[in-house]
């Protein structure tokens, strides 16, 4: 369905530090990184892309307040390691790692804001593994 996302950031080299830590635990590795942008693709497909950039009108880039992306994982162990790693990397916490049946009985997910402030999600939709 998507061709590709973008982010924008000021500080695209705590951006490529911040998902080079995360984005591995999940499946994706970076296709490129060059001048103003970097970007990500899955490990077995050309697309989607993930890229922070700076923004192309020179403007400072500025986070929204609602849009947010989410990524999936695969089991929830990943999402609690996504996380952890997220902080680590410069994130900060926006929603420790857990169930929200708010939204279905198995959704268990974690949020953070990467060092631009943008809004991710680390989620697994799967019922524990057991």
């Amino acid at each position: 369905m998507f061709s590709h996302l973008t982010l924008g950031t000021d500080d695209l080299p705590a951006s490529l530090a911040f998902y080079d830590a995360v984005l591995p635990l999940l499946g994706h590795r970076r296709k490129f990184a060059t001048g103003h942008w970097a970007g990500w693709k899955p490990a077995t497909a050309d697309r989607p892309l993930f890229i922070v950039t700076s923004p192309f009108d020179g403007l400072p880039a500025a986070p929204g307040n609602g849009p947010m992306t989410a990524f999936t994982a695969p089991t929830r162990a990943l999402v609690d390691r996504a996380h952890a790693a997220a902080l680590a990397a410069g994130g900060s916490d926006e929603g420790a790692p857990g169930l929200r049946p708010q939204y279905h009985p198995h959704y268990y997910g974690a949020y953070v804001r990467d060092p631009a402030g943008n809004k991710l999600c680390f989620c697994c939709h799967a019922a524990e593994a057991g």
